[in-house]
Formats: C-alpha cells, sequence, structure tokens
C-alpha cells in the first residue's frame, strides 16, 4: 500500500500554538503514522461529513482523506472539550 501524502489547514497552525511541546510532538508522531494507515484502529468516522477523528491522550485530530488522490489534509487539531465547540 502507498504512503499517503499529509496536508494541513492554515488554521491548524493556530491549533498548534496552544499544544504544550510534549503532547505536540506526540500529535505529530500519530498525525505522521496516519500517512502508512489513514483508518487506524481506534479512528472513528464524523457524521454527516467525510471526516475522521483519532485521538492522541486528551487531543482530538479531525482529518479528511481522499484515497483517489492519496492525500490526507489535517483539519482541526485540539483538547477533546474545545474540538467540537
Amino acid at each position: 500500500m502507498a504512503a499517503y501524502n499529509i496536508f494541513f489547514k492554515r488554521s491548524v497552525e493556530k491549533d498548534f500554538k496552544a499544544i504544550p511541546k510534549k503532547d505536540l510532538n506526540r500529535i505529530l508522531d500519530r498525525i505522521n503514522n496516519l500517512a502508512e494507515d489513514p483508518r487506524p484502529a481506534g479512528s472513528e468516522k464524523l457524521t454527516g461529513k467525510e471526516r475522521y477523528r483519532v485521538r492522541q491522550g486528551l487531543y482530538r485530530i479531525v482529518y479528511s482523506i481522499q484515497d483517489n488522490e492519496l492525500t490526507i489534509w489535517i483539519v482541526k487539531v485540539g483538547h477533546r472539550k474545545e474540538v467540537f465547540r
């Protein structure tokens, strides 16, 4: 299986600024792992949208997958209480 290319929405940079460095490193590792397995165990398809959510500690990573282009777009990263507001 070919690896997916990962892209970030511009707003994700702002999300990253609010996350402590040790947590951010874990989140980035989790995002990098999505390139090999975009639908890992524990990921959930969000209702009504073509997006998925995966957890990393207290944080949630929301992303979309384009299988025909082999791309993943990271849409939102945030604390579990803030992601869906």
